[in-house]
């Protein structure tokens, strides 16, 4: 079996990236001539042809596609690795935490507050991802921790705790037909349109349409103001409330959970023990 180093590697997905060898020697800092001789070199060892080059254009072959595809994964793979094992060897590192803003359900305070009282806390940065990316913080080793809401984010790799179970809630425009109910259904919701949260699967009412893609709440919340949309969200995440919009429990919707996440390969002491201090607060509360 050919050996692949990770240099070639890098090489290679940089030219397929930018299918153009001076663009990609210029991103790497080396020669052009350098560059163009590794690729060769690496198809030499592999056996196949992964770019076809032409005097105006590069293109990739099924094979280069395969290996940019694949060599991406491998390379995050490599840096994720590189950059867990030299957190596990810092005694002095910090905890990273990531979290949506607002995406607490107002435990951060007292779950900062329980681990500082360890006698192994260490400093705790507090990170702020996006809707659909917190998950990747903790897989790729940007995070070491991340709250997240089940069961929309992907937990693929990770292992979690749940620190609090809750509802969900309908927010609705003031002047909608469900607005004078103190409470509504799944069933009252089935013909209803609700917004689908990019890169987050379907979790809405079963036979609800799928409305307008919003990568936010600030976005859901101005379609939903324009008729557009109504949302379905844990009752934590629609706070605060709007006073230009109506929030009804949706009583018989499946519950959502707050979770503490990680990734199940990390067994470092402080993440552990910021683990204990999380579910201790939160069964606190």
């Amino acid at each position: 079996m050919a050996e692949l180093e990770t240099r070639e590697l890098e090489y290679f997905v940089a030219v397929a990236e930018e299918l153009h060898f001076g663009r990609a020697a210029a991103c790497l800092g080396i020669a052009q001539p350098a560059l163009s001789k590794a690729v060769r070199r690496l198809e030499s060892r592999i056996g196949v042809k992964l770019l076809e080059r032409s005097s105006r254009n590069v293109t990739l072959t099924p094979a280069g596609e395969a290996l940019l595809h694949h060599g991406r994964h491998a390379l995050n793979a490599v840096s994720a690795a590189v950059e867990k094992a030299r957190r596990a060897g810092d005694r002095q590192a910090r905890l990273r935490l990531v979290i949506k803003p607002g995406g607490d359900a107002n435990l951060l305070s007292g779950i900062l507050a329980a681990y500082g009282g360890r006698p192994d806390a260490r400093q705790v940065d507090i990170l702020f991802g996006g809707a659909t990316d917190r998950a990747d913080y903790v897989r790729d080793g940007r995070a070491d921790v991340a709250l997240l809401y089940a069961p929309f984010d992907d937990m693929t790799g990770l292992d979690h705790e749940t620190l609090t179970v809750e509802g969900r809630v309908a927010i609705l425009p003031p002047d909608h037909r469900l607005a004078s109910r103190s409470q509504v259904t799944l069933a009252d919701l089935a013909q209803e349109t609700l917004p689908r949260w990019k890169g987050v699967r379907w979790t809405g009412a079963p036979e609800a349409g799928q409305g307008p893609e919003v990568t936010d709440l600030a976005e859901a919340l101005h379609m939903i103001r324009l008729g557009r949309t109504i949302a379905m969200l844990p009752r934590s995440l629609a706070q605060p409330m709007h006073s230009d919009l109506a929030y009804r429990p949706v009583i018989d919707a499946p519950n959502s959970e707050l979770v503490l996440a990680w990734s199940q390969d990390n067994r470092r002491p402080l993440v552990a023990s910021f683990v204990i201090a999380a579910v201790d607060a939160a069964r606190a509360t």
